[in-house]
């Protein structure tokens, strides 16, 4: 896992400026959804039983009921575990040098890929949607020369502020290569 003070791989003078993970409001979403999905079956239960209430003391069906319930709500579990993992496990680091993409793609499988920033070509900012406008955040997109968006910051509070340091770093770094090829020359 990745310290705040401290980078591997850590390039000589390098300074995290800025960490940044995905909005609150992301989680806050998953977790409305999951409480939906605890609800639900309560409600679908009550309706059955108050209609069919001989179902509650069945030889069979009472131990079917138990049965299935836990096996519904132990993937309810699972979905919400996983779903804080990537969102707590999904970062994406801007440095004085270069940007860390880290991204969880599973319980078992993370994606780490860095790009330095005088490579860097173009940053923008998406923002769609009422409660991305409202709350402020969306994503950014890094490119460098290629035609594919090689960072996709997904979901992430105030994109414009993040569009800005990126930016101005890039011009930064690339002014410190220029006066190192002069140097050289």
């Amino acid at each position: 896992m990745f310290s705040k003070r401290k980078l591997p791989n850590q390039l000589p003078g390098e300074k995290v400026i800025r960490h940044v993970r995905r909005d609150l409001f992301v989680l806050f979403k998953r977790v409305a959804f999951l409480v939906l999905l605890v609800i639900l079956p309560m409600l679908v239960l009550w309706m059955i039983l108050s209609i069919y209430p001989e179902l509650q003391y069945g030889e069979i069906s009472y131990p079917l009921m138990i049965l299935s319930g836990s096996a519904y709500y132990l993937f309810i579990w699972i979905f919400f575990f996983f779903s804080f993992i990537d969102y707590y496990l999904d970062l994406w680091i801007v440095t004085n040098r270069r940007v860390i993409n880290i991204e969880q793609r599973g319980f078992f499988s993370r994606v780490i890929s860095e790009q330095k920033l005088y490579r860097i070509q173009d940053v923008t900012t998406e923002i769609n949607g009422v409660f991305p406008t409202v709350l402020k955040y969306g994503s950014v997109f890094v490119q460098t020369a290629g035609t594919k968006r090689n960072f996709h910051f997904e979901e992430v509070p105030h994109p414009d502020q993040i569009k800005d340091i990126i930016i101005s770093l890039v011009q930064k770094d690339l002014r410190r290569h220029r006066g190192k090829k002069k140097d050289y020359e």
